[in-house]
């Protein structure tokens, strides 16, 4: 056979051109996400100056038409001639990848930006990009255009105070890249300014909006990581009154961890080094905690909190209502994968567990009230594990697959290809019945739910395998649970709760989100779990019909009617009340229906929510619900 593969079709992308050719490898996807990524890039770098001790206040603005401007207050970047490009040092940055102070040289000890892509990544994917640079008393300036290219050379516009140096940023999206929205969205920007103050204490970043309410914050945090978890624990109850701080310092590396027990059951430690959370842990993560289990254990029982005969407490029991906060600052972090996610130092491990477990040693040694308090919690929660592994053993030898087939209540797909297996959990046998008829049953299983499920926000795991809905989701979906899960053996690669377009179905559809958040973690990480979307209404008119989700899109289809057409509106109450042909063609359909992927885009604001919306803490709950009242659609009184 001919291939008419030949050295012509080898391609040499040049500068920049690269970047607009493939801009995911830079910035992971030209989404909403992506098009905030470019903001964090021009972010970090002030952020750098910062941790470099050069910079102490940072601005950030959208303008009118969503331009972003970044202001800092650093040393401002160099201006001068480069030697390796020939090009002034602000065109080398923002023109040549690779190019920065992040290599070496002595510019920065630590570091963010280590790709060193940021600038020159930015300009590439923006309309036009402008660059001011105060420093040694004169403002510079230059402008790129059209994904990157200069327009003219660095120039001096003015003269300005000697002590007025910074760097100032502005640029515009290219709407050719980021096809989806080029439209920031202001909590997504505070969301990640505060957390950046949190982690460099001393800090000041203010985030302002000019595009409609000239909305302002500023972020400003002196304790760092320590008002970091109490602002986490803020609709919890701690156990003790202050915050556990730990710092230290060993072979360059700085370790800060701040750490708080509350009275719920649910762990929440979220790591970063130099600033970038670490979502999926590391080397730090894994010293920390490793020291958090030693510490605990040798402190109960060289105290006599404990019986030298009783089971040694695990990782899983000592982090029971524990929120922690781990900061790493590494000056040459190696991370495992390119979505920095992961830190992969090995000689981390050891320097995050001495200087920790040193820290915490004395903490303990010096508080024995607080002390003791902590080691109680900890055993209750081995206690509660212990009686946890009892009840999975009841349900894997009561509650098989066979055996909630034959109690009636999931009707499974024939397929077995998890890839393109659904499951629906259904509210109600009216609904499931319904659901059963309509399905395609080579793909999709039903599972109904008799009644609302138990709130796993106020109960362990034991009690959670006590609750019978639970058992036969945890049996239908093959993953088991707590330490035994693995996510390998995912029987549905969709989840997808269909419950009533009202105010119970929300109810329910919330007591699942918590019971898979909590207990399930992995599978709404994945995107495995859907929200089915029935429609409320349907408008007939001659021989057409159309489907509302909202009060708003039946308005809006009602003002596309012709006035002299006769029409229908008719309101579906609930799942259990459309037949199987209506709950087919509305909600299950591949082909028509409308489902919403559940994501937990920042683990921090989904467990916040979860406490608040679910905990026994009544007036955080009792404020929301007046603050958000005016928002809600379709509530049925």
């Amino acid at each position: 056979m001919k291939s008419d593969y030949n050295d012509s079709d080898i391609q040499v992308l040049e500068g920049l051109e690269a970047v607009r050719k493939r801009p995911g490898m830079y910035i992971g996807t030209t989404s909403e996400r992506g098009l905030h990524h470019l903001v964090w890039e021009i972010v970090d770098n002030a952020v750098d100056e910062a941790l470099a001790g050069y910079c102490t206040e940072i601005q950030v603005t959208i303008e009118k038409n969503n331009v972003i401007c970044v202001r800092d207050n650093g040393r401002g970047m160099p201006t001068g001639i480069n030697e390796k490009t020939g090009l002034s040092t602000i065109e080398t940055i923002f023109t040549v990848l690779h190019a920065g102070g992040k290599f070496g040289g002595g510019g920065y000890k630590v570091s963010g930006g280590l790709h060193g892509v940021g600038a020159s990544v930015v300009n590439a994917l923006s309309s036009w990009l402008e660059v001011k640079v105060y420093r040694d008393g004169k403002v510079h300036f230059q402008r790129f255009e059209n994904g990157g290219h200069p327009v003219g050379s660095l120039q001096i516009i003015g003269e300005c105070d000697e002590d007025n140096t910074g760097t100032e940023v502005r640029f515009k999206a290219d709407p050719e890249i980021f096809q989806e929205t080029t439209i920031y969205n202001y909590d997504t920007l505070e969301q990640r300014l505060r957390e950046l103050a949190f982690l460099n204490k001393g800090i000041r970043i203010l985030l302002r909006d000019l595009r409609e309410d000239d909305k302002s914050a500023v972020y400003h945090y002196m304790g760092g990581i320590i008002e970091y978890v109490e602002m986490l624990n803020k609709n919890k109850t701690p156990l003790h009154d202050n915050v556990i701080y730990v710092e230290g310092e060993q072979n360059g590396i700085i370790i800060e961890v701040a750490m708080q027990y509350n009275d719920g059951f649910n762990s929440n430690i979220y790591s970063f080094t130099n600033n970038i959370h670490t979502v999926e842990g590391g080397t730090h993560e894994d010293g920390v905690k490793s020291a958090l289990t030693r510490t605990i254990n040798n402190y109960a029982r060289s105290n006599k909190l404990v019986k030298d005969s009783d089971e040694q407490l695990t990782g899983e029991d000592v982090r029971e209502g524990l929120t922690m906060i781990i900061s790493c600052k590494h000056p040459d972090p190696q991370f495992e994968g390119q979505t920095k996610t992961k830190l992969g130092n090995s000689e981390v491990r050891k320097i995050a567990s001495d200087l920790f477990s040193e820290g915490f040693e004395r903490f303990l040694m010096e508080n024995p009230d607080e002390a003791r308090m902590i080691v109680e919690k900890c055993s209750t929660a081995l206690k509660a594990r212990l009686a946890a592994k009892k009840a999975r053993e009841i349900t894997r030898r009561k509650g098989g697959l066979d055996s909630i087939n034959f109690m009636g209540k999931l009707t499974d797909c024939k397929s077995k290809d998890p890839s393109e297996c659904e499951i629906f959990i259904v509210e109600g046998d009216s609904a499931g019945g319904s659901a059963k008829d309509g399905r395609d049953y080579m793909t999709q299983a039903i599972l109904p739910l008799r009644g609302k499920i138990l709130n796993v926000e106020k109960a362990r795991l034991d009690r959670a395998l006590a609750n019978e809905e639970i058992r036969s989701m945890i049996t239908a979906f093959g993953t088991g649970i707590g330490e035994e899960f693995d996510i390998s053996k995912l029987r549905y690669h969709k989840i997808i709760i269909m419950t009533d377009a009202d105010v119970d179905g929300a109810h329910i559809r919330t007591l699942l989100l918590t019971l898979f958040y909590r207990f399930f973690k992995p599978v709404v990480e994945g995107g495995y779990v859907y929200a089915a979307q029935p429609p409320l209404y349907k408008v007939t008119y001659g021989k057409n019909q159309r489907l509302a989700l909202t009060d708003a899109e039946l308005n809006e289809i009602l003002a596309e009617i012709p006035e002299n057409t006769k029409r229908e509106i008719s309101r579906f109450k609930g799942l259990g009340e459309m037949d199987a042909i209506e709950l087919r063609e509305t909600t299950m359909s591949k082909d028509k229906r409308i489902l919403k992927q559940i994501t937990v885009e920042d683990a921090m604001a989904a467990d916040a929510a979860f406490e608040l919306l679910m905990s026994d803490n009544v007036e955080p709950r009792r404020n929301f619900i007046v603050e958000n009242a005016g928002y809600v659609e379709n509530l049925d009184v």
